[in-house]
Formats: C-alpha cells, structure tokens, sequence
C-alpha cells in the first residue's frame, strides 16, 4: 500500500488519536498539580498546623513577648489594602480634577538652592511643590505629632499647639500626642474639626538630657502600643517652638528629616557628629550627608518606630559602656539617617532661630520657629 495513501485515507482516525492522547495528558497534569494544594490544605487545617500559625517561629527564642506582637502587628500593616497603604509606599491615589499652571521642564522652579539629594530625595523649599495636588493626594491620612511637656516646658504648649492649629496640617486629621508629667497644666486650646490632644503622662527625669535620651525609647514604645493603629504618620516636634507659615502634607514621607539651621551651609568637617569610635553614635570625618536636627522628623509609624528603636538601642549599648553621644539624641539620629537615607529632606525653612542666625535671602518662608526662652530657668526644674 502507498503510504500516502494510507495517511491520507485514514487522517482523520489520527487526528482524533492525537487529540484524545492531548486532552488525557491534560487531565493527569491538572491532578498532579493539585495534589500538594490539597496536602497545604489539610496541613494547615490540623491542630498541629493551627498551632505552629499562632507562634510566630520564625522570630528568634530570646526575643520578648512585647517583639512577637510588634512582629504580628507589623504583618498585619505589611498586607496589601486600599485602607491603610501610605501614598509613597503602595497605592497611588486618584487626584480629582485640578486647575493649575503647567511645570515647565527647561525652567526649573528654584536654581538657589539644592533641591535634590544624591539618592534622589527631595529637598522641600518654598516654591517646589504645589500644595493643591499634595492636599488632593493626601486626603483621608491621619497624623500624628509627639510632644514632650515635661517639667516646666508645659509653659510652651498653649503657643505650640494654637499655633498649630494655625499652620500645622490644615484640612487634615491631626492627634497631638502629649507626653508630659503634668497632665493638669495642659491647656484647653480650640481646635479644627478631626483634630484632637491627647494627653500621654510619663514620668520626667533629673536631667534634661535624659529627657531627650529616653524620648526616643517613648516614641518608640507607643508606636507599637498604640500610634499603628491610630494615625498614618507621625512628626516628631520639639515643643519650645511655634508655627509661623504653612507646615504641610509636603513634608510627608516613609522617612524624613530636617536640616539643622546652624549646619545647612557647612562642610561635612564642620559637623558636630559623635566622633568617638567606641559610641553606636560615631560617624568617621569622611562620612556624612547632612547635620540634622532633633527637633523635626517623621515619617510613616512604622519607619519612626524603626528609627526611635534602633536609637534608644543603641543609647543603651553606649551606657552599658558609660558613653553618652555628644548631643544625646540628635547624634544617634545622624548616625541612623545616615546609614537609612530620608526619603525626603526639610530645608532649614522648617526649623529657624531668628535670634541666633540672620536670615539669607533664599530662605524664603519660616515655618516652623524657635521661641525665646531662658535655658537654664526651664531646663532641670
């Protein structure tokens, strides 16, 4: 027989063959791959596997109970969802319609001024955002701002927080966290609609730097106490100042911090970083981006938390040794931004002290202002 003509007389008896031999390798491939769902299935429905979900085993033995609730906390923040995803670190917002001139890229908006970092973080200076769009984007957040009232620096809060609601965050929810040892010196001040204080009573310290020191360990415990599952963001302020412009959503951010006035012009050799090796705090003379200042930064809870932690840890490596960082807290701030770099940068329009330094012409806002006072009446009493 002519093989052509048996090919061709019998195609279509092959064709079925072929179809029915692809359609069974199908089916096999399709149980084979369902065998180890169904095995994950009835693992994870058996006691043993209800139980191994409950203990978080992959944290180490010697941590404490009070990291294996942060560790589930920060697993529950982590997932995914239109409800509590941040702008910068997951879902990026509808804008609604907005009327506003055009950005012009062959004519940038400052040539004054440093507007971009080397890791590609914004500098925020007046005139390089439009508060309009960050409003928009923004909208529905909750922040949060620490404020340490201990001792006599009560006396500051009434101007601090009517200032505040002035200039701070302006159509926008607001919890002021006051941490303080005198709750009844807190003062009634009116505030906006979604805006709240909330009064936090800790014990005060002999020395004003240990105030400063131990901040760090407050911040951080109330994060995971509580700050994660009230507000969005939290900004950590120093209450011995005032309000003088507009303090908004433009500097929100994973993590940002702020130029120290008295630093923002100088070289690195200049800086009073910690110097000393043996301290968790020392930064070598040829390292170093910015000074920044202790008295604002911020971010989202999660990256505060992360900072204010690894700060107080590494405070209490340096006690353990006897060692105190040359400005307490501010320094092992440094040392922390330096190694996990802000996300956004502050220019010293955010932080000025008008008695100590002359204003340069291109600092065209103060925002965020140093009150006079008298160091050694307030401090220690």
């Amino acid at each position: 027989m002519n093989p052509r003509d048996f090919w061709g007389g019998s195609s279509k008896s092959w064709l079925c063959l072929v179809l029915l031999l692809a359609a069974c390798l199908g089916f096999y491939s399709n149980i084979f791959n369902l065998i180890p769902r169904w095995e994950q299935r009835e693992e994870s429905q058996s006691p043993e596997a209800h139980h191994l979900q409950d203990q978080p085993d992959s944290l180490p033995l010697s941590q404490d109970k009070h990291t294996v609730v942060l560790h589930r906390l920060l697993l529950e923040k982590t997932e995914v969802s239109e409800g509590d995803c941040h702008m910068d670190t997951c879902k990026i917002p509808e804008v609604p319609r907005l009327v506003y001139p055009k950005a012009q890229v062959l004519q940038p908006t400052r040539t004054d001024v440093l507007v971009m970092t080397p890791w590609f973080a914004p500098i925020v200076w007046d005139g390089t955002f439009d508060s309009a769009i960050l409003d928009a984007q923004f909208r529905n957040i909750t922040i949060g701002m620490t404020i340490f009232a201990i001792k006599k620096y009560t006396v500051f809060l009434k101007l601090f927080l009517e200032t505040a609601e002035k200039y701070f965050m302006v159509g926008h929810k607001v919890n002021y966290y006051v941490f303080t040892d005198r709750p009844a010196d807190v003062p009634q001040v009116p505030l906006r609609q979604g805006r709240q204080v909330v009064v936090l009573e800790v014990r005060n310290y002999r020395r004003w730097q240990d105030v400063c020191m131990h901040r760090m360990e407050m911040i951080s415990n109330f994060s995971r106490q509580r700050f994660l599952h009230e507000v969005d963001y939290l900004v950590c302020a120093d209450v011995d100042m005032k309000f003088s412009d507009r303090v908004g959503v433009e500097i929100l951010a994973p993590l940002f911090g702020t130029l120290h006035p008295g630093f923002y012009a100088a070289d690195r050799g200049s800086f009073t970083y910690e110097r000393r090796a043996l301290s968790q705090a020392y930064i070598p003379r040829d390292e170093g981006d910015f000074y920044y200042a202790g008295a604002f930064f911020g971010g989202s809870v999660l990256e505060v938390h992360r900072l204010t932690a690894a700060c107080h840890q590494a405070m209490m490596a340096d006690w353990a040794r006897g060692l105190e960082a040359v400005w307490h807290d501010e320094s092992h701030l440094n040392r922390y931004l330096l190694y996990h770099k802000p996300s956004k940068v502050l220019s010293p329009e955010y932080l000025w002290d008008e008695r100590m330094l002359r204003r340069p012409p291109y600092l065209r806002k103060l925002r965020y202002v140093a009150v006079p006072k008298n160091h050694a009446e307030i401090r220690n009493r």
